[in-house]
């Protein structure tokens, strides 16, 4: 467990080769960390209020943070230099998500909207509308032609990015979606909610297959496994929650000192980190959960 920042750890990334992770905190910095040894090897500065999301690009050389300052950065990794700031939403940016070729991300706000931006010019490309409240993540699919939004209206929405169309709208939650993952065969998406609660959707049809239910307080963030057959999910209710997404039974737990506010799993579909109110990132390792 590494104690870095000095507030809340909103959001963490891990990087695709899996040897350092990012971390995002109210303390209106990030936080770059070899996941080897845990040290930290770098603190990314420049926001003017809390970040709220990270991403890194599938190349790993840079990241993408949002936060409240209603604006995105692009960082460069290697050197910790800020190479971008994304400017044109209207309020906080909560989320945001890179394309699998790393051309372009897509960021998600609390003024409603979607905002897509190509990356090696920082112009934005496209705005989805449709949600009618605070839109509190995004998640693009493998093949990079649609994205998953999470609204405070209580429904998800799935996009054609090409043309900025909304294609559907998930409806089940009754209350804020927190947080949304896709699956890595694309075919289904996993979310979670202030109703306590995580549902399994399949994105061709837009049907509910199932809810994950045992958390006792608001989900506020889940990741899938590598192989999309687990997922993990991180609560208010100070625990850490493992999935079997076959079966919807939890099949591991891990409890920590405050809310867990945040959840990703590395490549190696074993390494968990996750982020606490706190301030601390757990590094955890799942037992007896074999990979191909």
């Amino acid at each position: 467990t590494l104690s870095g920042h000095t507030e809340s750890v909103s959001a963490v990334a891990i990087a695709p080769d899996g040897k350092f992770a990012v971390s995002a905190s109210g303390d209106k910095t990030l936080k770059v960390w070899d996941l080897s040894s845990g040290n930290q090897l770098n603190t990314l500065s420049g926001h003017t209020e809390s970040v709220s999301a990270v991403a890194i690009a599938p190349d790993g050389k840079f990241a993408v943070s949002a936060s409240y300052d209603n604006t995105l950065k692009v960082w460069d990794l290697s050197s910790g230099n800020q190479l971008n700031t994304l400017s044109g939403h209207t309020s906080w940016v909560s989320a945001v998500a890179i394309a699998p070729d790393g051309k372009f991300a897509v960021s998600a706000s609390y003024d409603n909207t979607l905002k897509v931006w190509d990356l090696s010019s920082g112009n934005q490309l496209n705005t989805l509308t449709g949600h009618t409240n605070s839109v509190y993540a995004v998640a693009i699919s493998p093949d990079g032609k649609f994205a998953v939004s999470a609204s405070g209206d209580d429904t998800l929405k799935v996009w054609d990015l090409a043309s900025g169309q909304e294609l559907k709208t998930l409806t089940g939650h009754t209350n804020w979606v927190s947080a949304v993952a896709i699956a890595p065969d694309g075919k289904f998406a996993v979310s979670a909610s202030l109703d306590n609660t995580l549902k399994v959707w399949d994105l061709a049809s837009g049907k509910e297959l199932n809810t994950l239910g045992g958390h006792t307080k608001w989900v506020s963030a889940v990741a899938i496994a590598p192989d999309g057959k687990f997922a993990v999910s991180a609560s208010g209710d100070k625990t850490l929650k493992v999935w079997d997404l076959d079966s919807g039974n939890e099949i591991a737990a891990f409890t920590g000192d405050s809310g867990l506010s945040c959840c990703t799993i590395a490549p190696d579909g074993v390494t968990i980190v996750a982020g606490e109110s706190l301030g601390k990132v757990h590094f955890l390792r799942l037992e007896g959960v074999t990979q191909p």
